[in-house]
């Protein structure tokens, strides 16, 4: 039996979640930036992670955090931002729940048709240049 039908889309692969992590370290080296990079799947899990040998050690946690947020809000971590401002709606969110959410730019839900299969979080540099590794990773994927 197919795991992919017409109501559901074919897992994240841990083959594209080691494409995801090769070219968002390329995209990072190019830079002249060490990252951690984290590839969820559907459920959370980690599907695949590597952290550069110079990155500093908290981008690791911050790449799965990222990658945590966006998939549970099933947005960009960028667009999520000003939500959690203390003028923002939802500013009281990152300490209401128990779960490893964080707000900062570089995490993206990842889609395969119309359905969200996981998420990619990358750490390390600036905000914007972690959204850019991110955004170049994602689209390698088909």
């Amino acid at each position: 039996m197919s795991t992919a039908t017409a109501t559901s889309a074919a897992p994240l692969t841990t083959q594209e979640a080691e494409t995801l992590i090769m070219a968002a370290r390329h995209a990072a080296e190019a830079a002249g930036v060490t990252v951690s990079v984290t590839v969820l799947d559907a459920g959370g899990h980690l599907l695949a992670f590597r952290r550069d040998d110079r990155a500093v050690l908290i981008s690791g946690e911050t790449s799965t955090r990222k990658a945590y947020t966006a998939l549970q809000l099933n947005a960009p971590t960028v667009d999520l931002v000003d939500l959690v401002k203390p003028d923002g709606p939802f500013h009281s969110l990152p300490t209401a729940l128990d779960r490893p959410l964080l707000f900062i730019a570089g995490g993206l839900p990842i889609h395969r048709d119309g359905r969200l299969i996981g998420a990619l979080g990358i750490g390390g540099g600036t905000p914007e240049q972690d959204h850019a590794f991110a955004t170049t990773a994602l689209n390698t994927l088909p």
